[in-house]
Parts: structure tokens; C-alpha cells; sequence
């Protein structure tokens, strides 16, 4: 497991361990019933605060990405194809948010950007 803090991150330090390890769970580099590090070993790991860690991990655990056994630790939990869907869908639409502003700043309109995202489409497949 690989997670790399920056202090100069707009986002908080509990997001982004958060985020990392949730990466790693849809790419599966952290595979179903996986025991986590304790979050005392992470926060020492990563010098940061226990409460950190355990913000990061009560999030993933909410977020149903792992589930924590009382005195034994937490594991990912297993995959849950419409939540991996719905994570995917939540970053295209960031994506797009983005692509409508810059489309919007060099005067792009509907049915240019409707062409360009079909062009790219068929370029993929």
C-alpha cells in the first residue's frame, strides 16, 4: 500500500489518505477482505495524527469501501459494482464541469463539443 501526503494540498489530510486508499480498492491493488494497517501503524507510517487516520478510515467504512471488526481491525470490503459505478460517474461529471468551463471560455458551443466528445469516443473504440 502506497500513500503519499502533501502538505500543500488544497485538500485536507484525512481526504487525501481517503482517497488513495479508496483508489487502490477500484483499481484493486488492495484486494476484498484485505486487512488494513491498524490505524495507529498508518498514522505512524505517515506522521500524521491517529485522529487523521481514523477520520480517513471512518469515511472509507461509511463510504462501504471497508468494515472494521472490533479488536481485530479493518479490511475491504467486498466490491460493489454500483458503487464503483456511481464513484466513476461522480469523477466524470467533476470532469465535465471542468470541460464546460474551459469550453465556455474559448467560446465553444453545444454541438462543437457534442462533435469533439463523439470524435474522441470513436477514437477510444
Amino acid at each position: 500500500m502506497n500513500i503519499l501526503i502533501t502538505n500543500t494540498s488544497d485538500k485536507p489530510i484525512y481526504e487525501q489518505i481517503f482517497t488513495q486508499l479508496r483508489d487502490q480498492i477500484l483499481h484493486g491493488a488492495l484486494q476484498p477482505g484485505q486487512p488494513l494497517p491498524s490505524i495507529r501503524s498508518l498514522a505512524k507510517d505517515l506522521r500524521v495524527s491517529v485522529i487523521t487516520t481514523k477520520r480517513a478510515y471512518e469515511e472509507l467504512e461509511k463510504a462501504g469501501y471497508v468494515y472494521t471488526v472490533p479488536a481485530k481491525g479493518s479490511y475491504v470490503a467486498e466490491k460493489n459494482t454500483q458503487l464503483i459505478r456511481e464513484t466513476y460517474l461522480t469523477q466524470i461529471e467533476e470532469h465535465m464541469n471542468q470541460i464546460f468551463a474551459l469550453a465556455a471560455s474559448c467560446g465553444l458551443g453545444e454541438e462543437e463539443l457534442v462533435d469533439l466528445l463523439r470524435l474522441l469516443y470513436q477514437d477510444q473504440h
